[in-house]
């Protein structure tokens, strides 16, 4: 299911940036603006507010965009979300897997090793970042760039999203570097129109993704 799927743009929706009060609404926007993947990731929240949030995200999504829990496998459960997304430190692959037979489950990695050892757990994509010094995460790694984006995706045979400090500008080139999808949560949650602005991105990547979907590049795409 998420070979053909994790593509394109991936919105996060950080409660570091949106109250969770608002995240079902912000969703509502996102899908509208065409939006087809979009993760819940709040840090540091109360559980009964962060399945509320998602409970909200998750209907604002139904049949229209794919729904990623961060950390949160209870939530994910609960909520009826398609899939987690999961740290180095998070419960193992083999364990969600073993919970959530169906569900998509991506792992963050930092290096051709973490991402060689989540493909062989069963992970069905993975994320790979930081690219660039990024604000959402104080504990990131050092950044990554195109180079070590370049250097990774021919080792991985997964879906590979990129993440950390990415803008409408530099999505593209990060596509055409090697990366299925690119993770954006600033560029996006602060803008005055998040739905604009998401449709904005969508419209600068849609030329990479087909020379893609039409094989003049790499085939981790559409």
């Amino acid at each position: 299911m998420s070979y053909n799927k994790i593509k394109g743009l991936y919105c996060v929706i950080d409660s570091a940036w949106i109250k969770l009060p608002a995240a079902g609404d912000s969703a509502k926007k996102l899908v509208k603006a065409g939006v087809r993947i979009i993760q819940l990731r709040a840090k540091d929240e109360g559980s009964r507010a962060v399945l509320d949030a998602a409970a909200a995200v998750r209907a604002a999504t139904a049949g229209k965009a794919i729904f990623i829990v961060n950390d949160r496998l209870d939530i994910a459960l609960l909520c009826g979300a398609d899939g987690v997304h999961l740290g180095q430190d998070d419960i193992p692959v083999t364990e969600a897997r073993r919970l959530m037979p169906s569900a998509i489950i991506g792992v963050s990695t930092h290096n051709l090793e973490e991402a060689r050892k989540a493909e062989s757990l069963g992970a069905d994509y993975i994320s790979f970042g930081p690219i660039f010094a990024t604000k959402t995460k104080k504990d990131a790694d050092s950044p990554k760039g195109l180079a070590g984006l370049k250097a990774l995706a021919p080792g991985v045979g997964l879906p590979i999203v990129a993440i950390g400090g990415i803008t409408a500008d530099s999505a593209p080139a990060i596509l055409e570097a090697g990366a299925s999808a690119v993770a954006i949560i600033s560029d996006i949650l602060l803008a005055e129109d998040i739905g604009a602005r998401a449709g904005e991105i969508i419209s600068r990547i849609r030329p990479v993704l087909m020379e893609r979907r039409h094989g003049r590049t790499d085939e981790k795409g559409p």
